[in-house]
C-alpha cells in the first residue's frame, strides 16, 4: 500500500513561521526530504527512526536536479511511508511544489500541500517592509529574478510600468541586469531598492539604496544567495517599521551545550533576542529503570519529613514514577519540598506543587544552610538525584537527620553533533559558549578531545555559577565571564550587557 506525501512549506527561515499544521504532520512523518531553505532547526521535532534525505539546491550548485528530488519522493511513499517535503518559504511560490505535486499525482500518490509563509512576504515584513502600505502602494509583484531558459527575458516594459512594489526572488545574480533593465524601460533610477539577504534568520542582513545604486552597495557588502530584491516607495518606512534588526543578540553566535530537551526553552529564549544558536548537546539523560529503591520510597512516602530536588531531571523522573504507580498527590500533603533553584520550583509547581524553600544562593551549599535552619534529628530526608552528583548535600544533611539518597537517572556523553559543529565554528569569527553544570564542561572536553583548546580559546567561555568555573578552571581552562545570578536567565542578561 502506498504511503502519502505532504508538501509542507517551512517558512522564510525563522523555524518558528512554520504553520500549526506543518508542524503536526512534520512530527508524524517517517522520511523528510528537505532543502537548503529549511531551516534545520525544524528537524529536532521528527520521531525517533525518521529518515532524513538532504536535497538542497544552490545557485547552479545541486545536490539533487528537480527530477532526482521528484523521484525520491515518489519511492519513499510507495514503500508505504509518510514522506513530509520540507519547502523553504510556501511549496507553489517558485517552490516548484506544483511539479512535484504533478509527478505524485501521475502515479498514483495520495498527497497534501500545506501552505508556507513565503519569502516575499515575511521576509520583507523581518526587514521592517510592509510589502502594501495605503496611499503608497497597494498592489504588489512577486518575480523570478532566474528564468529557467537563460535566453529567455522577463517583460521589462511591463514591469517598469507597474505602480506597486516589486519582490525578485532568486535574482540576485542578475541584480545588475534586473537595475538596468527597469531604468532603461521607464522606472525612475532613484526608486528605492534593498536587499534582504538570509530573511528572518538571525543572519539577516540590510543593504539599502536605489535602482541605480543597489548593485555596487550589494557588490561592497559582498551580498550572496539567498537574497531578496524589494523595488518600491515601501522601502522608505523601514526607518520607522524595522523591528527585527533592533533584537539585543542579533549576529551573536552561542554555542548551547546542554541537554537536547531542557536546552529547547533556553534555545526559544535566544532566538527571540536575536541570537544564533548553535546546539551542541552534550550530556544526555537516562532514567534508571527499573528502581526497586525509587518504589520503595514512593510507595512509603508518608515516612518522609521533607523532599529535597536538586534539579529539573530529578522532579520530572520522580513524578512520572510516582503517578505511574498510582500514588495520589494528597500524599505527600504533609511534606516539606525544597528545590535548589527557581527553575527547578517552577517544574514542581507544574505538579500542583509550591516549594517551601528555595535558597536564595542556587547552589548545593545554599540548600544545605538554608535545610539546616528547619531541620532536626527527627526528620527524614528523600533526595532523588542524579546517579553521579556531589556528596556534601548528603553529606552535610546526614549530619543533621536520615537521608535516603535515591538515584534515580543517570548522564552520559551525546556525541551525535561533534563533527557537524566542528566544522560550523571553523566558520565563525567569534562565539559564545555557555556551560550551565560540570558535567556539561567535562563531556564537552572529551567529546572535542583534541580539538578542545582551539575550540575554547577563539570563544569565550560563559558558567552559569561558582562550580561550574571550578570545574572549568581545574581542567586548565578559563572562562571569559560567570553569570551574577547562577541561572540561564542570569546568563541571558549577562550576553545581553555584552552586545550593548
Amino acid at each position: 500500500m502506498n504511503g502519502k506525501v505532504y508538501l509542507i512549506g517551512a517558512g522564510p527561515g525563522d523555524p518558528g513561521l512554520i504553520t500549526l499544521k506543518g508542524y503536526e504532520y512534520l512530527k508524524i512523518a517517517d522520511v523528510v526530504v528537505y532543502d537548503r531553505l529549511a531551516n534545520p532547526r525544524l528537524l529536532e521535532n521528527i520521531k525517533e527512526g525518521c529518515k532524513l534525505i538532504y536535497v538542497g539546491k544552490a545557485s547552479k550548485e545541486h545536490t539533487k536536479t528537480q527530477d532526482e528530488i521528484n523521484e525520491i519522493i515518489f519511492q519513499e511513499a510507495k514503500k508505504g511511508n509518510i514522506v513530509v517535503r520540507l519547502k523553504g518559504g510556501d511549496p507553489y511560490v517558485f517552490g516548484r511544489g506544483g511539479e512535484e505535486a504533478e509527478y505524485l499525482y501521475d502515479r498514483g500518490i495520495d498527497f497534501e500541500v500545506v501552505p508556507g509563509v513565503t519569502s516575499a512576504i515575511g521576509g520583507l515584513a523581518y526587514a521592517g517592509i510592509p510589502i502594501t502600505h495605503r496611499g503608497i502602494s497597494t498592489s504588489f509583484h512577486v518575480i523570478t529574478g532566474h528564468l529557467k531558459d537563460e535566453g529567455q527575458e522577463l517583460n521589462w516594459n511591463a514591469l517598469a510600468g507597474l505602480d506597486g512594489t516589486m519582490v525578485f526572488l532568486m535574482g540576485v545574480s542578475n541584480l545588475e541586469d534586473i537595475s538596468a533593465n527597469l531604468i532603461k524601460h521607464g522606472k525612475d533610477k532613484e526608486t528605492p531598492a534593498a536587499i534582504i539577504n538570509w530573511a528572518t534568520t538571525n543572519q539577516q542582513r540590510v543593504v539599502e539604496g536605489n535602482l541605480s545604486n543597489i548593485y555596487e552597495k550589494a557588490l561592497e557588502e559582498d551580498i550572496q544567495p539567498p537574497s531578496l530584491i524589494v523595488i518600491g516607495d515601501v522601502i522608505n518606512l523601514r526607518e520607522k517599521l524595522n523591528f527585527y534588526d533592533n533584537k539585543p543578540l542579533l549576529g551573536t553566535n552561542i554555542v548551547v551545550t546542554r541537554e537536547k530537551r531542557y536546552a529547547k526553552e533556553t534555545v526559544r529564549k535566544l532566538e527571540e533576542l536575536g541570537g544564533n544558536v548553535i546546539s551542541f548537546p552534550t550530556i544526555k539523560i537516562e532514567e534508571i529503570t527499573p528502581n526497586k529503591k525509587l518504589d520503595e520510597s514512593i510507595i512509603n512516602i508518608d515516612r518522609y519529613s521533607h523532599i529535597v530536588f536538586t534539579s529539573v531531571n530529578g522532579v520530572e523522573i520522580f513524578f512520572k514514577r510516582f503517578f505511574e504507580l498510582e500514588k495520589d498527590i494528597r500524599s505527600i500533603s504533609g511534606i516539606k519540598i525544597s528545590a535548589v533553584g527557581p527553575k527547578t520550583a517552577a517544574v514542581i509547581k507544574k505538579y500542583g506543587i509550591n516549594a517551601d524553600l528555595v535558597p536564595k544562593e542556587f547552589v548545593g551549599e545554599g540548600l544545605v544552610e538554608e535545610l539546616k535552619k528547619v531541620l532536626s534529628k527527627e526528620d527524614r530526608i528523600l533526595i532523588p538525584r542524579a546517579e553521579i552528583a556531589r556528596k556534601e548535600l548528603v553529606d552535610e544533611l546526614s549530619k543533621v537527620c536520615l537521608v535516603d539518597e535515591v538515584k534515580i537517572y543517570r548522564t552520559s556523553k551525546s556525541i551525535e553533533s561533534r563533527n557537524e559543529i566542528i566544522n560550523s565554528l571553523k566558520d565563525l569569527e567569534s562565539y559564545y559558549l555557555i556551560f550551565t553544570s560540570s558535567s556539561t564542561f567535562i563531556n564537552f572536553i572529551e567529546i572535542l578531545d583534541q580539538d578542545t583548546r582551539w575550540v575554547l580559546d577563539k570563544g569565550k567561555v560563559i558558567s552559569i555559577g561558582p562550580i561550574t568555573t571550578k570545574t572549568i578552571e581545574e581542567k586548565g581552562y578559563s572562562i571569559y565571564k560567570q553569570s551574577e545570578i547562577y541561572t540561564i536567565d542570569g546568563i541571558l542578561e549577562l550576553l545581553i550587557k555584552e552586545s550593548r
